[in-house]
């Protein structure tokens, strides 16, 4: 689904801080719409997080971003007036509970109440639904997911479909308002290389419509611009691209030689990744 055009997304020195300490710090990135920005780390690493701020659904603490000219955290609804979030788990998740056409529908629905113009909904019932009808259509095709070849067609359970299909309609969702920033969650869970490949081919093809698209993943290709989170986080491709590990803007000589012990940094992992749990529990309950 074409988009008027994407978002470009700049970052600097961008940070998080959780209760239990820093969930990511330093990030800079500076990548031009219709980019395919993957956010490459382990879990727990704060990627999630960092998906989360730069869709003004998180708000950092340190340095700035800017998503389409709009500065992060300052204005942070007008992000995600323009940024869509495709699978987020816990945070954007599909309904088990419905078909895959009700669960079309009922994101339909929703953007045409919540981010459509007014005008549109004085328009004939009739209209509304045919407008609907070819925002569906489109979206499922840039997606790539064909309703014929499901188990039951559009009757479908959610819960019966592959996770690539699940993917797929996710993403379908989330291109039905014309987003200028689609950002998804853990791309690569669960899949095999085939499938995975499938889906870093659908999101490139959506780039090259010109909607910027930014994915969080364990093993970024090649030719993304890529983020990387993690106590391991040092080289970088892209732009200006690049996270510093969280604790490494507060490094002193004192502290390098604690680290070397293994012990403590056991511990350091272990807070790293309860900071993480915590600022994503604090998004969720927003």
């Amino acid at each position: 689904m074409d988009s008027a055009h994407g978002a470009a997304v700049k970052a600097e020195n961008f940070g998080l801080k959780g209760p239990r300490g820093w969930v990511f710090r330093g990030v800079g990135v500076d990548a031009r719409p219709g980019s395919l920005i993957a956010v490459e780390g382990p879990s727990g690493s704060g990627r999630t997080c960092l998906l989360l701020a730069l869709t003004g659904r998180m708000k950092a603490i340190e340095g700035h971003a800017e998503i389409a000219g709009h500065r992060l955290p300052k204005h942070m609804a007008a992000v995600r007036r323009i940024a869509a979030l495709g699978p987020v788990t816990s945070v954007n998740e599909l309904d088990q509970s419905l078909t895959v056409a009700e669960q079309l529908r009922e994101g339909a629905l929703l953007q045409r109440r919540y981010e459509g113009p007014v005008r549109a909904l004085l328009r004939p019932r009739a209209e509304r639904r045919t407008a609907a009808a070819a925002r569906i259509e489109a979206a499922l095709a840039a997606a790539g997911l064909d309703l014929a070849t499901l188990p039951k067609g559009p009757r479908t359970s959610v819960r019966d479909l592959e996770r690539l299909e699940a993917v797929r309609l996710s993403v379908a969702i989330a291109l039905l308002g014309s987003p200028r920033l689609l950002a998804l969650d853990d791309l690569d869970l669960k899949l095999p290389d085939a499938e995975r490949a499938e889906a870093w081919t659908m999101l490139r093809s959506i780039a090259a419509r010109g909607t910027t698209v930014l994915a969080v993943c364990s093993d970024a290709p090649d030719d993304a611009t890529v983020l990387r989170t993690g106590p391991a986080a040092a080289g970088t491709t892209g732009p200006a691209a690049g996270v510093q590990p969280a604790d490494a803007a507060d490094t002193t000589d004192a502290d390098r030689a604690d680290e070397a012990d293994a012990d403590a940094e056991d511990n350091e992992d272990t807070e790293d990744t309860k900071g993480t749990d915590d600022a994503l529990a604090e998004a969720r309950r927003a």
